[in-house]
């Protein structure tokens, strides 16, 4: 999704991402907060309850619709932005 954006799109998104590392069997998507927000796995692997693998480069939230929580199945890093930022820069391009 992100890979069509254009590169001051993507310099103003890095702007607003937040960068969380996440050490294998911690889970992300547990709460409210954490499922409004969108989300893209920069490393390592998750798993969802469903048993679905979550990998490099998938996004996650705002428009995958994740509801249950994904657990890092390896180190992992994520980033996600708020639905602020979301609906301003990448929602007109996924449209």
């Amino acid at each position: 999704m992100l890979a069509g954006l254009p590169g001051e799109t993507l310099g103003r998104l890095a702007e607003h991402m937040i960068r969380r590392e996440l050490a294998p069997g911690e889970a992300i998507l547990e709460s409210d907060e954490e499922r409004s927000r969108f989300w893209v796995v920069i490393s390592g692997l998750l798993r969802s309850t469903s048993g679905e693998v979550v990998r490099p480069g998938d996004s996650l939230g705002e428009t995958a619709a994740a509801g249950a929580p994904l657990q890092a199945l390896t180190p992992a890093v994520v980033a996600s932005c708020d639905r602020e930022a979301f609906d301003e820069l990448i929602r007109p391009a996924a449209s």
